[in-house]
Formats: structure tokens, C-alpha cells, sequence
């Protein structure tokens, strides 16, 4: 009876903060859900009066589509310019003629012949057959992920067929196609399944129809009756979209991407009822949430750079069909466009990765190219052959297919009469908004660079996609990432690993007695939401500094603690950690450091030594007025220690560093970061400075001449004569 009581409290609660607008829109859906299962209204389909041309199809609306997709010059473009490219569409198109997936992180994926489309193979669950909205697509037990479901269920791998048929003529990618569409609107009949249980999803496929069928749209066995048929799911899916677009439920990339898939339908099919609608909805509320979704700074608002570069992607796509079709777009969406641009340059790795931040589902809008989850040159090259950007031009490293089949030849030649060039800003800033300090000695492939997280836990709607990783760093050594953040690997399917890579223990942070700074509550909300605080950001000739805290362990057993780290660049040199635990009682301290998968060693002096794939190496030494123990853990499952997951779906050992001791607070640790060319024969003569209480106040650089020196506030006092 309490715990009744207690729900009812709890829904009370969350009714009283709801908005009217909110409920009459969650009360329409909900009537919706329950006129569907019960079968009081018929299913979503269009009615036999409409005729859809195929002949109009392949005449007009090419002039309305990507240039790139419809472009008779594309095929030799691209077998001239990208053979490689060409090459890998055609193995992608031959796997999946062979009933072969590579989604996400999994490889040769079957489902079955004939496709079971609502299998997780993985896990070896087949999701329910009944109306979408008795489904929990999170329950692992009877879905299993039903992130891998959904994979599979975009039908991105249709869009590959089309560009196999584009480049080679082969009849034999268009009749996969039809076999394979034929056989998805004969298994999944409107609102059945669970690949109507998301919007979102169903928004994709309609985005891989529509470019499937424009790739295809010349093939002979592409039928008027089958064309009719497949306009006509289309049709549905589009009504399904616009019936429960994600207002409240998920108002991040669900809507954004819900509002796209209309944008499309109503575009490519100008003759279905409600076209014109769709195509203005999606677009205003990709123009109104353009300013929510993308702060004054370009961090995306959810604080995660795999849901970056799907933001940039809508918004991309949108400002291109917008121009191609002389629809108006405000201009400040395209400046909000450039500001994600200038952040996601800033944090880029010196190497050209993108460093993960946040969850990252391993996806993208149109997969035109084979992309890893951290190669952002697609996207990047994109925009600096459309806005004219010569920074992103450079960050790309050349015109890739993605390019050519968004921009066609003219968007080649822009790319090419572009002269890329780092981008003009200083290499070290703040992205105050989204809660970021880079810092970084130049742009060079190998520099240094250090980014710091300053900010809150994930966005405020519900910090679903964010981590518990206040105060974390990541860093790269001559262009090497070295720390870096530990990834996804899963939502739904593995609670105890999805709990893991988004807890402070799977990140280079602090840890208070064995505590991560947020509960989780479910794979996509936290019980609390704690955030950090910017206290300083100094920049100079000489150093950089940051100072900030947080207030996750205040309420901690037996005595609370505020986090206060400060980090210190020494241009061109090493990095000092600061670390203060204020507080009381007796508590368990873990400093740790997750590195990429490299080879880390400590010796019993505390030096650690990591070395990286070209021979250099990044030295760590903790400095403290107490023991401190270190160990190295690599791969671990009891608990789960040392791994990181490069794309969703995998994960791989990798080494995490901890300095551990149980002390009584408060407590300071100063840490040194120390990039090396090369082996030492031997560690650096380092020592620290010690007041009075016997807490390290600075350290002592004996082979480089240096003392380094903190006071409570303000910048640290460097002597030396390196500057003189």
C-alpha cells in the first residue's frame, strides 16, 4: 500500500509541473495508442483513389532532390576520383545481397532468410508481434537491444544498394532492393511491431526510402505498381511521424530527426495529402529548436559529440535542400550551423579524431561512406564545400564521396577551389555554455592538447545521453589521444555495462569511496543531476589555467566533500593536475586516469609510463602529504574496470590507471602530465613543494629548470628561464 501511495505521490508530482500544452499533447497521443490497439480507428493508409506517378517521379523530382544522388556525372566521378569508395559500396551492396549486415559495432550480422525484422541476433530475442505501443523497446529480457533491431531497421544499408546500382548498372542491387522492401511492408503492417515503437526510427527509413528510390528510380525493376506500394508505407510512416512526433517525450535528436523525415516526405512527395504540411512542420520545428538544441557556444545541448554530428547532419541536409528548392531558412540557424562547426574543430584530437563525449549510438543520418564513430570528415568536408568553410576543409583532409553525392560536381569543385587552413581562433578556449576548456599549443598533427570537462551532467530535459564525468579530462601527446573517454558500448541490452561506461568509475576523474557522481535510473535518466562550476580560465603567453568544482559527494557517508580541480598548461610542455577534496571524515580517494589501448606501466615510485603507437609516451607522477597505492587494471569484469567502447556494440581492453588511498579529508593531489618524444632511460628529477601542513603547494622540474608554485586563487607563479 506505501509503495502505491508512494507512486501515486509521484506521478501527482510530476502532473503538478507539467504544462498545459504538454498534457494535451501527451493526452492525444496516449488516445491515439489506445484507439490503434483497440482497432476503434482503422490503421494509418492511404486511400486507393490516390495514384502515384512514377513517370512524374522520375521526371521532376529529381530537380528537387540532393544534386549529388541525381547528377548523371556522379557515377564517373566518383569511379574517377573515389575507386576506393566505389569499391567499398559494392562489397557493403554484395554482403547484404548475401543477407550479410555490418551495423554498429557487430560484423556479418544474420537475421534470418527470410529477415526476421524484429530480431536481435545478438542477444537471440525476437521482439513481441503486437501493436508498438505494448512494447517497451528498453526491457531487455523480451526485446534484448533494441538498439540493434532499429539498426537493422533503418534501412541505410538500402541506401549502399542504390549507390552499388548507380556506379555499376548492376540490375542486381535494384532487385534486392525491391525483394527487400517487398518483404518489410508485408511483415511490419502500420502500428504492429516494434519498428513503429519510435518515431525516430521510422523517420530514418523514410529518410533511406526516399534516397533508395531516387538512386533507383531508373531501374526497370522499379515497377509503377511497386513504387505505388512503397509511397504508400512511405505515406504511413509519414502520418505515424507527424501523429507522435517527440515533443515531450524525447525533445533532442528524436524531434529534430522526427521534423526531418517530414521535411522529406513532404518534399519528395509533393502529391500525398498533407505534403505541404509535413515539409512546413518539420521545418519550423527544426528552425524552433535550433536554438534550444544549439547553444550560444556550438556545444549541442545534450553534451555529447555523436549527437553533435547528427544535429549537424539535420541541419545540413536542411540548409541544402532549403537552397536547392529557394525555400527561406533564418539566417541565424546557418550561424548556429558555424558555431557547432567551431566546436567541434576546437576539440578535434591533433590525430583527426573526434574525442567521444557523452553517449554515441555509433550512427549517422545517410551513411555514404564507411565512417569509424570518431571520423567526423564526411560531415566535415560537407560543410566546407557548402558554407565555404577553408578550416573545415582542412580538418576533412580532402573531398570525400559524402560530397559528391550530397553536392554533386558542383559541390566538388567548391571543395576544390577552397585553400584549407586551420581555423583562425586561438588553439586554447573556453565553450562556457557547454561547459568545456580545451587547451592546446597549436594545430599541428602533433601537438598537445587537453580537454576538461567543466559543465553539467548532460542537457536539462533529463541528462539521458550525458555521463558522470564532472571534472573528467581527455588529452592527446604529440597528436596521440592518450586519455581518453570510455564510450557507449550499449543502452538496453547489458544494464550492468551500460551503467559502467557512463558512471565516474569508467572515466578520468575522481572517485569517493567507490561512488559514481550520479545514480542512474534506468539506461537514459539519473535520480540527481550534479553539475560542475567554472571558478577561472586564464590564458597567457606562458600557461593556461582552469579552476573548477563540483558538489556530487557533498552528501556522501560519513562526512561530505566538495571536488576542486585546477589545471594547469605549461605551453608546449606538461599539464599539473590539482586535485582538493575538501571535506571531513575518512573516505577512499581514487585518482584515475582511463587511457586508449596502449601500453601503461607503474613502477613503484609512482611514475607511470604510457607509450603510444609512434614511440612517445606521456608520463603521470601524483604528488600527495599521504600514501598513495597505484594499479592498473585492463579488461576487468568483477567489478568492471579498464575498457573502452569505440563504437557502440564493442568494447576493448584498455589500461586504467588508479591512485587509491583512505585518508581523513581534506586532502590535495597535484599530478604531473609529461609528454616525452621519446623512451626515457629514466624518470624526470621532479619533487614537489610542501607548507606547512605538508600539502603540496608546487612541484620542482630539476631537468627542465623549473618551479611551479600555487596559491589558493588566481594563477600559479612559474620561475624559470625558459621565457626570459
Amino acid at each position: 500500500m506505501g509503495g502505491r501511495l508512494r507512486g501515486s505521490v509521484g506521478v501527482i508530482r510530476r502532473l503538478a509541473r507539467t504544462g498545459t500544452d504538454e498534457l494535451i499533447c501527451r493526452g492525444r497521443q496516449e488516445a491515439s495508442k489506445l484507439l490503434e490497439r483497440t482497432g476503434m480507428v482503422a490503421p494509418i493508409a492511404l486511400g486507393p483513389d490516390h495514384r502515384l506517378s512514377l513517370a512524374r517521379f522520375r521526371a521532376i523530382t529529381p530537380r528537387h532532390f540532393f544534386e549529388g544522388a541525381v547528377s548523371d556525372r556522379t557515377p564517373r566521378l566518383a569511379i574517377d576520383r573515389m575507386p576506393d569508395a566505389r569499391d567499398e559500396a559494392v562489397a557493403i551492396a554484395e554482403a547484404t545481397c548475401r543477407g550479410r549486415f555490418d551495423l554498429l559495432g557487430y560484423e556479418a550480422l544474420s537475421f534470418g532468410d527470410p529477415i526476421d525484422w524484429s530480431l536481435d541476433p545478438v542477444a537471440g530475442r525476437r521482439a513481441p508481434v503486437e501493436h508498438w505501443s505494448r512494447l517497451n523497446p528498453l526491457d531487455p529480457s523480451t526485446i534484448g537491444d533494441s538498439k540493434v533491431v532499429w539498426e537493422l531497421n533503418r534501412h541505410q544499408w538500402m541506401v549502399q544498394l542504390g549507390q552499388a546500382y548507380r556506379l555499376t548498372g548492376d540490375l542486381c542491387y535494384a532487385r534486392a532492393f525491391t525483394d527487400y522492401v517487398e518483404q518489410w511492408i508485408d511483415a511490419n503492417p502500420p502500428g504492429v511491431g516494434i519498428n513503429w515503437a519510435s518515431s525516430l526510427e521510422v523517420s530514418f527509413r523514410t529518410i533511406s526510402w526516399c534516397w533508395a528510390l531516387l538512386l533507383l528510380r531508373g531501374s526497370p525493376v522499379l515497377s509503377p505498381a511497386l513504387f505505388d506500394r512503397i509511397v504508400r508505407s512511405i505515406w504511413a510512416h509519414a502520418a505515424h511521424v507527424e501523429r507522435y512526433l517527440s515533443y515531450y517525450f524525447s525533445p533532442n535528436t528524436h524531434l529534430t530527426g522526427e521534423a526531418l523525415g517530414l521535411v522529406y516526405a513532404g518534399l519528395i512527395f509533393p502529391e500525398l495529402p498533407r505534403a505541404d504540411h509535413w515539409r512546413e512542420l518539420g521545418t519550423r520545428i527544426l528552425v524552433e529548436q535550433s536554438a534550444r538544441h544549439i547553444l550560444d557556444d556550438g556545444v549541442y545541448f545534450e553534451l555529447s559529440t555523436g549527437y553533435q554530428r547528427y544535429t549537424l547532419e539535420f541541419y545540413l541536409h536542411l540548409l541544402i535542400l532549403s537552397r536547392r528548392n529557394g525555400w527561406s531558412i533564418p539566417p541565424a540557424v546557418g550561424d548556429r550551423v558555424g558555431r557547432m562547426l567551431d566546436f567541434l574543430l576546437a576539440v578535434r584530437f591533433p590525430d583527426g579524431s573526434m574525442p567521444q563525449m557523452g553517449d554515441a549510438d555509433g550512427g549517422t543520418l545517410v551513411p555514404l561512406a564507411r565512417r569509424g564513430q570518431s571520423d567526423f570528415r564526411g560531415v566535415l568536408a560537407t560543410a566546407a564545400a557548402f558554407l565555404g568553410r577553408a578550416d573545415c576543409a582542412w580538418a576533412a583532409g580532402g573531398a570525400p564521396p559524402e560530397v559528391l553525392w550530397l553536392l554533386g560536381p558542383d559541390g566538388l569543385d567548391a571543395f576544390d577551389a577552397l585553400r584549407p587552413a586551420p581555423p583562425a581562433d586561438a588553439p586554447s578556449r573556453l565553450f562556457a555554455d557547454g561547459g568545456y576548456v580545451v587547451m592546446r599549443n597549436g594545430w599541428s598533427a602533433d601537438d598537445h592538447q587537453l580537454i576538461f570537462d567543466v559543465g553539467p551532467l548532460g542537457c536539462p530535459v533529463s541528462g539521458g545521453h550525458g555521463h558522470a564525468d564532472l571534472l573528467s579530462v581527455q588529452c592527446a601527446v604529440f597528436g596521440e589521444p592518450y586519455l581518453v573517454d570510455s564510450g557507449t558500448y550499449c543502452y538496453a541490452g547489458d544494464p550492468a555495462s551500460r551503467e559502467y561506461f557512463r558512471s565516474t568509475a569508467a572515466h578520468s576523474a575522481v572517485v569517493l569511496d567507490g561512488k559514481s557522481q550520479a545514480s542512474p535510473v534506468g539506461p537514459f535518466r539519473w535520480a540527481e543531476r550534479p553539475g560542475a562550476r567554472l571558478l577561472d580560465w586564464r590564458s597567457t603567453r606562458e600557461l593556461e589555467f582552469a579552476d573548477a568544482d563540483h558538489r556530487a559527494y557533498v552528501e556522501a557517508p560519513g562526512g561530505g566533500a566538495v571536488h576542486r580541480r585546477r589545471v594547469v598548461f605549461v605551453k608546449g610542455s606538461y599539464w599539473i593536475v590539482i586535485d582538493d577534496l575538501e571535506g571531513d571524515g575518512e573516505h577512499q580517494v581514487d585518482l584515475q586516469f582511463q587511457f586508449a589501448p596502449l601500453e601503461v606501466h607503474v613502477d613503484p615510485t609512482l611514475w607511470a609510463r604510457a607509450r603510444g603507437r609512434t614511440g612517445t609516451e606521456l608520463l603521470v607522477r601524483p604528488f600527495a602529504s599521504v600514501a598513495l597505492k597505484a594499479s592498473v587494471h585492463t579488461g576487468e569484469l568483477d567489478p568492471m574496470r579498464g575498457w573502452i567502447s569505440p563504437i557502440y556494440g564493442r568494447r576493448v581492453p584498455a589500461p586504467l590507471l588508479v591512485y587509491s588511498t583512505v585518508t581523513t579529508l581534506p586532502l590535495r593531489v597535484l599530478t604531473l602530465l609529461l609528454p616525452s618524444a621519446g623512451p626515457r632511460a629514466a624518470a624526470p628529477a621532479v619533487s614537489s613543494v610542501i607548507d606547512a601542513s605538508g600539502a603540496p603547494v608546487g612541484l620542482v622540474l630539476e631537468d627542465a629548470g623549473e618551479r611551479i608554485a600555487f596559491g589558493e586563487r588566481g594563477l600559479p607563479e612559474i620561475r624559470t628561464d625558459r621565457w626570459a
